[in-house]
């Protein structure tokens, strides 16, 4: 099975998901930080490859019914020869094909938003999208507490210790106000560069 028909095949499968356009952001940078976070979320035991078996307990967990039978062909179109897994770059080739495959390129996209004179309203879009991640309540800021309960949620040993999510929400709370706005959380995302992106 190519690479095209093993997206077609898994894309009934996420469609339950109802994937929004913050699937793929088109900030290069904050995109690979949380890729690879994911990444290591789906990669349970640390070796640097995602595996079906991975890969399906993590669906199942986010509540997706992952039919083995696709992900087997969908994930075995990007693993290497004599790789068990996928590795991050492989990740990475299945996470754009995806998106593709749902969205359409990021370079369709971003000409359509050109021609619309939008693109930085989409960027604030996305940005607000990723707040409310955070924001559970709604109220406009991200506590302490909130921000415990999204790193739980991911898994993050972080969440631990309110400790240290108090620390987290200080590095980036201009006013000290122990919460997190939308400003300072567009800060935050707006300095995270990484390596090569």
């Amino acid at each position: 099975m190519d690479t095209e028909q093993s997206v077609a095949a898994v894309k009934p499968m996420l469609a339950k998901a109802a994937p929004s356009a913050s699937f793929r952001l088109r900030n290069g940078s904050l995109n690979a930080v949380r890729l690879r976070r994911v990444f290591d979320l789906f990669d349970r035991n640390g070796d640097g490859e995602i595996t079906v078996d991975e890969l399906s307990q993590a669906l199942d967990a986010l509540g997706l019914d992952a039919d083995r039978a696709s992900l087997v062909d969908t994930v075995g179109a990007y693993v290497p020869e004599g790789a068990a897994g996928l590795r991050f770059e492989d990740f990475d080739a299945l996470h754009r094909a995806l998106g593709d495959a749902f969205f359409g390129s990021l370079a369709d996209q971003d000409d359509a938003a050109d021609e619309k004179g939008g693109k930085g309203e989409d960027d604030e879009e996305e940005m607000k999208e990723a707040f409310k991640v955070f924001d559970v309540d709604g109220d406009g800021f991200i506590s302490a507490a909130e921000l415990q309960e999204v790193l739980k949620k991911l898994g993050l040993p972080e969440a631990s210790s309110m400790a240290n999510v108090r620390e987290m929400i200080c590095n980036v709370d201009r006013d000290s106000d122990g919460r997190v706005d939308f400003g300072e959380f567009k800060c935050m995302m707006q300095g995270i560069t990484v390596w090569g992106a």
